[in-house]
């Protein structure tokens, strides 16, 4: 059996094969004692994960497209190539790579001048067709000009749902609005859709026989035939004040009437007139009920409340999953715990709080810990090792998706970077390096927009304050610079006071903290 290496010895080999200062690989074997093949396979095997990991990122270029960028770019300055990138929407590495394969091509087989001369052809057919499809489409993009420009003019007048009522001189105002947008190029029905009419509202305010006046208001109605006569509804008071019915409710009083053969209306209708009456106020024994807000966690500082969850990750065949432990802090986003198993268990769970409790120093302090309502979140050695730590746990609402945010928030960041291997990790150790290398770049690098990209590392050790207070001053000298270019002011580089698990309002918030 051959000796096997660690991923980082790899990772260090295969860097100075391809760093500034590289070597050529005979020579590098000599100097590390590894077999030139063994690192011919290591650099194919580099080069396999790259190009499986960017698969599904480029597959919006074609072959054609990815060659013009490549020649596009040939001549540009690293700045240049970077702007180029950027504009383009995609990374430096792919255009390296591109690059590589055409070089590669190159040098296999020198192409056809007859096949060459073909592909020039077929470009220039299908620039045609575009061509004519452009000009089909002129008035198709005269109407929508014209359509924006009837929506930015709406906007400012009035909005709501069909069947509102509309003053003359707002509808005044439409029929202007419609004739111009029809007078640029737009069909009526479009337009009429954009203010929210419909094509015969419109017929009907521009015909003389309805006029413009809203004739809703003046229109005499008749009352609902459902509706109880003024006999009936004294009946309902009468029957509800009277000694027998006194102290029943109306889901009381309406049955005891019926076995009596009697009905006089529904124990809604009771409820409604009793209301209005003001006859329905609560004199049970019991309190009021009072509608609640559901309970949150508030945070004015690092290592006050953390949420946790699971997320499966892809193994080397289809349908296998390594599981993710992540352990996020509330207030800075920072990841202060995480681990990678085969399975999901309590006992993996106790090991990664306590683990990220001694990482941060808190043992023994309090702390929230909220989660979900998954198995290995509630399960009884995990919430008594929890109470025997001194942390408070704290769950999602039942059949509630949005309650654990912040983890779920940051498993999307997780699985939507760049190099996250789509076909899944060879082995449970490649994942935890995988894992390891994306939570120091996330807590170390990663410019978070909820903490005024700052990264969480800095918001979690108290270093922003500083940072912001340094930006700002780099603003405001720009704005002295050139005031002209400044027409609403500088950016305010601020970090909130606090966090909340649940979109809370302030004085919801001060209560909560005051009440700590």
């Amino acid at each position: 059996m051959g000796k096997q290496y660690s991923e980082e010895f790899k990772e260090q080999v295969l860097k100075r094969v391809h760093g500034p200062n590289k070597i050529s690989i005979p020579q590098l074997a000599k100097e590390v004692g590894v077999n030139k093949a063994t690192i011919y396979a290591w650099k194919n095997e580099k080069a396999l994960e790259s190009s499986t990991a960017d698969q599904k990122r480029t597959t919006k270029f074609s072959s054609q497209e990815k060659f013009h960028m490549v020649i596009e770019s040939a001549a540009f300055t690293e700045h240049e190539l970077g702007e180029y990138c950027r504009r383009k929407g995609i990374y430096v590495e792919d255009i390296m790579r591109w690059r590589n394969q055409c070089e590669s091509s190159i040098d296999a087989s020198k192409e056809d001048p007859k096949k060459l001369k073909s592909e020039l052809k077929e470009e220039k057919e299908k620039t045609k067709r575009i061509e004519r499809e452009l000009r089909l489409k002129e008035k198709a993009l005269a109407e929508a000009a014209a359509l924006l420009v009837l929506r930015k003019n709406v906007q400012a007048i009035w909005g709501g749902p069909r069947g509102r009522m509309i003053s003359a001189s707002n509808r005044q105002l439409a029929l202007h609005l419609i004739k111009e947008a029809l007078h640029s190029g737009a069909r009526l029905k479009p337009a009429c859709d954009e203010l929210g009419i419909t094509p015969r509202t419109y017929q009907r305010w521009t015909s003389k026989t309805s006029g413009i006046e809203d004739q809703r208001p003046l229109i005499k109605r008749q009352p609902p035939q459902n509706k109880l006569t003024e006999e009936e509804r004294a009946e309902v008071v009468k029957v509800a004040n009277s000694p027998d019915y006194a102290d029943l409710s109306p889901n009381q009083i309406v049955p005891k009437l019926a076995d009596k053969g009697k009905y006089i209306a529904s124990e809604s209708t009771f409820h409604r007139i009793l209301k209005l009456e003001k006859l329905n106020k609560h004199r049970l024994r019991s309190k009021e009920a009072i509608k609640r807000e559901p309970a949150t966690h508030v945070a004015t500082g690092p290592n006050q409340v953390w949420t946790w969850d699971i997320t499966w990750i892809a193994g080397p065949v289809k349908g296998f999953y390594y599981k993710l432990f992540l352990i996020v802090d509330m207030f800075s986003r920072y990841i202060v715990g995480y681990e990678v198993w085969e399975t999901e268990c309590a006992s993996y769970s106790e090991q990664l709080v306590k683990k990220a409790l001694l990482s941060q120093g808190i043992a023994g302090k309090p702390l929230i810990l909220h989660s979900d309502n998954g198995s290995p979140m509630k399960a009884a050695s995990f919430l008594v090792t929890l109470e025997r730590l001194g942390v408070q746990s704290s769950f999602s609402r039942p059949r509630v998706s949005n309650d654990n945010p912040y983890s779920e928030a940051l498993f999307k960041t997780l699985k939507y970077r760049p190099n996250y291997p789509e076909k899944g990790f060879e082995n449970l150790g490649a994942a935890r390096v995988w894992a390891k290398k994306f939570v120091d770049w996330y807590n170390k690098d990663h410019m978070h927009s909820g903490i005024s990209y700052l990264t969480p590392a800095q918001r979690h050790y108290g270093e922003g304050e500083k940072i912001l207070s340094n930006r700002q001053k780099v603003y405001e000298l720009a704005r002295n610079k050139h005031p002209e270019r400044w027409s609403k002011g500088i950016k305010e580089w601020t970090l909130p006071e606090y966090v909340s698990l649940n979109p809370i309002k302030k004085k919801e918030a001060e209560e909560i903290l005051s009440a700590k």
